[in-house]
């Protein structure tokens, strides 16, 4: 029972809900290039499905694009989207450790601009594939990859919606919500450390100012990287939260059946 209101909204969720009974999800790899950077992202779809359909930008945590991120494109897909996993990194840059994983993400997050470049530059992959429907996409990303999709949003990409899990959502530019189009929904952990409430607070602030359509949910008694099964007992307050991950999860679906619904056709008079 706790699936139907979300089925009823649009019949496209219906089309999603009945395309997990025949699914036969397709992958592969796909290079490309941001500048003279040669980047490796992932691409999943359920080959059952004829039509175009909306497609989902997927953005990796800090460790880059691993297992993780690769079965959330995987579901995004048995869910009857076109998922591709952008490669914010780089072909065969995949941290193999903590240590190599916050090299990475510093590099990037002190470089928003470059940032930018490298989730637009996957961006273009999905638009242009054939099976994606180039006016329904939307972007989501976990921890480093929910800061990078709201960037990705402030850039003034035309998408129509980003979805932030435990992400950061500081930027050095604020003034730059002014130009996003895509609406905008942060899963957030109340407990997570490594998100001040300063940081919550700014980032209200400059959603209110800009006049952007935005949601924010906060999950008590959950931390950092609540998502991911592999993040057990972190002393420094990364932790697994069965409930927050199946919660966000449905809040991401609810989100998608709202932004993805087609509008009737208005007829001439």
């Amino acid at each position: 029972m706790k699936f139907l209101y979300s089925i009823l909204l649009t019949p496209f969720v219906v089309l999603l809900a009945s395309s997990d009974v025949s699914a036969a999800i397709r992958t592969k790899t796909i290079e490309y290039k941001q500048g003279n950077t040669v980047l490796e992202g992932y691409l999943a779809y359920d080959d059952a499905i004829k039509s175009k359909r909306p497609g989902v930008l997927v953005v990796h945590e800090w460790n880059g694009l691993q297992s993780y991120v690769k079965k959330r494109t995987e579901q995004l897909a048995k869910l009857g989207y076109v998922a591709f996993a952008a490669d914010i990194y780089g072909k065969g840059v995949r941290p193999k450790n903590q240590q190599e994983a916050g090299a990475q993400a510093t590099f990037y997050r002190q470089d928003r601009k470059l940032l930018r470049e490298r989730a637009i530059a996957g961006l273009k992959v999905l638009q242009n594939y054939n099976l994606t429907d180039p006016k329904r996409i939307a972007a989501i990303g976990y921890c480093f990859g929910g800061g990078t999709v709201l960037e990705l949003a402030r850039s003034g990409a035309n998408i129509a919606g980003v979805v932030s899990f435990h992400g950061n959502l500081d930027t050095p530019n604020p003034n730059d919500a002014k130009n996003i189009k895509a609406k905008v929904l942060v899963l957030h952990g109340a407990d997570d450390p490594f998100v001040p409430k300063e940081q919550i607070t700014d980032f209200e602030d400059e959603m209110r100012q800009a006049k952007v359509d935005w949601q924010f949910i906060s999950y008590g008694k959950t931390v950092h990287s609540f998502t991911n099964p592999e993040a057990k007992n972190d002393p420094k307050g990364a932790e697994y939260n069965q409930i927050a991950d199946q919660r966000s999860w449905q809040a991401m679906r609810q989100f998608f059946a709202e932004i993805f619904r087609k509008q009737p056709v208005k007829k001439k008079s």
